[in-house]
């Protein structure tokens, strides 16, 4: 498969359980074995670059499931995101800005990841790779078990950072929520491209009902 996020731009991939969405992710991260043509990220090559090194060349990963770090408190998770950066004015800034998004998060700084909600929990995954100031942010089910008051904050977040020019790459499971979050989509089946466009066209085309809901 190939794929190019436009700066700025958010790319949604959808598609039915197992169809390789997550599996992508995981292959451009270089968390599993990947054989590629080319990888680059604002023209560098980064096809060689190892899982670790990924966020230092401007690579945020938000993980299906979350992964926080229950035993520590929201703030010191936050932080932690922000290991690869030096901690000066510009790093305390991206800080309020998490807490601008995600207002409840500032709230509960001091309360540990392990005892918020699954919501809570999900703005705190969001947040951390945020702190790391990427140039290209990967979210794996952002939505996942979430309300559906929740996946309105969620979207809306989104919404917002797309508006700031952050580039992102989305895989959902939610295709409404992709749908508006992003500016384009592309629908896999068995491991490649089965279709792509504007996902305002696409969420109104009869064949992604048949290639994600099997209709």
């Amino acid at each position: 498969m190939s794929l190019t996020v436009p700066p700025g731009g958010c790319v949604g991939l959808i598609g039915a359980n197992g169809a390789g969405k997550t599996s992508t992710l995981r292959a451009l991260l270089g968390l599993i074995p990947r054989t590629v043509g080319a990888l680059r990220l604002d023209g560098q090559d980064i096809s060689r670059v190892k899982a670790r090194d990924m966020v230092r060349h401007g690579i945020g990963y938000v993980p299906e499931g979350r992964h926080v770090f229950g035993g520590l408190t929201v703030e010191k998770n936050l932080l932690l995101g922000a290991y690869a950066q030096p901690w000066n004015a510009a790093t305390r800034a991206r800080l309020d800005e998490v807490f601008t998004l995600f207002p409840v998060l500032a709230e509960m700084r001091t309360r540990l990841a392990g005892a918020l909600s699954g919501g809570q929990q999900q703005m705190l995954a969001i947040g951390r790779a945020l702190m790391s100031g990427p140039k290209l942010l990967l979210l794996d089910e952002p939505s996942m078990g979430l309300s559906p008051k929740l996946v309105e904050e969620i979207l809306a977040a989104l919404q917002r950072l797309s508006a700031n020019g952050l580039s992102m790459l989305l895989v959902e499971q939610n295709a409404k929520l992709t749908f508006e979050a992003t500016d384009t989509c592309l629908v896999m089946e068995n491991g490649a491209v089965a279709m792509d466009g504007p996902s305002s066209k696409l969420r109104h085309d009869v064949r992604v009902r048949r290639v994600y809901l099997g209709l």
